[in-house]
């Protein structure tokens, strides 16, 4: 990794280390597989995605990726964690499912190279791994058509989110591996707003995603102090 790649080496490792799990519902990325189709819905309710060009930004083993080329887009999912793109590449064929592609190359990179390409870009559970998320949100903002959406999604900085999102979900009920997450990492929604600004991208839409460990059922709400979502738009 060189100076100039948004990435922290310790994170691709953690990730690349839970590679195989990916596909596993009962590992570590339960949670993600859980909470994909709440994702998937809100995001078409506002920008229908089949016959679009979609970038997934931290796409991970492409598991919104593989459901939105499912939904009839064509997905490119970006990654720099090349155990967990094999994994994704290596599903996507076990499962025959057309329209998407992963790649191994920062976001900064890829705008740099297709600015303006993309009529979708989501980027989720992503900026709280990055040593510099507003970096990230501008290359999204660069990387989308004029008049295209932008989707972010991460964590809340409070108290609310360190008991729920760390103690809660990483040490007391083990959903998620332990260190997962660092608080000092997390992004207060005021923080998100302000970075999406900056890069031209305005804020049209927020959701809370909350979840009952009782019932193992999640949903969606007007709730954005622990995890939320932003839809974003460039304007045309």
């Amino acid at each position: 990794m060189t100076d100039q790649v948004n990435a922290d080496p310790a994170e691709l490792a953690k990730f690349s280390e839970l590679a195989h799990r990916w596909w596993d519902l009962e590992s570590e990325f339960r949670p993600l597989h859980e909470i994909n189709p709440l994702r998937l819905e809100w995001i078409e309710g506002l920008a229908p995605i089949a016959g679009k060009r979609v970038l997934d930004v931290g796409c991970g083993g492409g598991i919104l990726a593989d459901s939105m080329a499912r939904k009839g887009a064509e997905v490119l999912g970006i990654d720099l964690a090349d155990k967990a793109l094999k994994v994704a590449q290596l599903h996507a064929l076990e499962a025959s499912t057309q329209g998407v592609k992963y790649r191994e190359v920062s976001v900064e990179t890829l705008a740099a190279e297709q600015p303006g390409s993309f009529d979708v870009v989501t980027c989720m559970e992503m900026l709280e791994h990055v040593p510099q998320p507003a970096s990230v949100v501008r290359a999204c903002a660069e990387l989308v058509k004029p008049g295209g959406w932008v989707f972010f999604s991460t964590i809340n900085r409070n108290a609310k989110a360190f008991l729920l999102a760390i103690v809660g979900a990483e040490y007391v009920l083990g959903m998620l591996p332990r260190g997962t997450h660092e608080y000092q990492k997390m992004i207060r929604p005021s923080e998100l707003a302000a970075h999406c600004r900056a890069a031209g991208l305005d804020l049209r839409h927020t959701r809370g995603l909350e979840h009952n460990p009782l019932t193992r059922r999640y949903w969606l709400s007007a709730d954005t102090s622990v995890n939320y979502m932003f839809a974003t738009r460039k304007p045309g």
